[in-house]
């Protein structure tokens, strides 16, 4: 049976000490397992954040690799790892950054075919991808495997997130029923993917160790440039394709 080493009770000891936290959610963080897909601007901040709170075992899953235009924003990637498929470039510094967690690299694109494969059985999924076409397939994959799917997308300096508990709450289709029209990249700065990761990471941990209010049924939007945050509440879709038919 997994449990605290003398050296987590001291690495995690400033959130154990939050109560509703304490040795029992920290020994749930450390019996996790938590799929990052994507390595950008979402989830570079993601990773390094759910290593920081002691997260066992975080698979970070990516075909690319790191290019310069990626560095004002993919803070777990660095100069020297130009060229890197970013899994691996991940990895090195997860495990540097903790050792006493797991890191799985996985360099595959997520498709339809591989997509159940790659989330099966882990606890929860963060949405760090840059497309809703991978979206959706995660989406699906994680309703279908009854996975929790913690969705943030971002465009410039606006945020959105919600957190997905399939058989629950809305799924992703329920929200965005289709996908939407392909534009050019988009203007994205560093700090507002770090702040949507930085509240996936803070679902995952509550959904885990299981207190707090979570984003589930509402998708809180933020933008940032003029600092508004407004929080609505989002419904199932009976017809929704993916997660209509499926009751609690």
């Amino acid at each position: 049976m997994t449990a605290l080493t003398p050296e987590d009770a001291i690495r995690y000891s400033r959130q154990i000490m939050y109560p509703e936290l304490g040795k029992l959610g920290q020994l749930k963080l450390k019996e996790a397992h938590v799929v990052v897909a994507g390595l950008g601007g979402l989830g570079s901040p993601a990773s390094i954040y759910l290593a920081c709170a002691g997260v066992g075992h975080i698979t970070v899953i990516d075909h690319d690799r790191v290019e310069l235009s990626n560095l004002n924003r993919q803070i777990v990637h660095w100069d020297e790892d130009i060229d890197v498929e970013k899994p691996l470039s991940a990895a090195r510094k997860l495990i540097r950054l903790n050792p006493s967690i797991t890191v799985t690299p996985v360099v595959a694109k997520i498709t339809k075919d591989n997509a159940r494969q790659l989330i099966q059985g882990v606890s929860v999924v963060i949405d760090a991808m840059d497309n809703f076409e991978t979206r959706f397939i995660i989406n699906e994959a994680c309703v279908a495997e009854r996975i929790p799917f913690i969705h943030a997308g971002i465009y410039g300096l606006l945020g959105q997130i919600t957190t997905i508990i399939p058989g629950k709450t809305p799924c992703l289709s329920c929200i965005v029923p289709c996908v939407p029209t392909k534009r050019k990249p988009p203007p994205v700065f560093g700090v507002t993917p770090a702040l949507m990761a930085t509240l996936q990471v803070t679902e995952a941990i509550k959904l885990i160790a299981g207190f707090g209010n979570m984003l589930t049924g509402k998708l809180l939007c933020i933008n940032a440039a003029k600092m508004e945050f407004d929080l609505v509440t989002i419904s199932r879709r009976p017809d929704c394709e993916i997660c209509g038919g499926i009751k609690t």
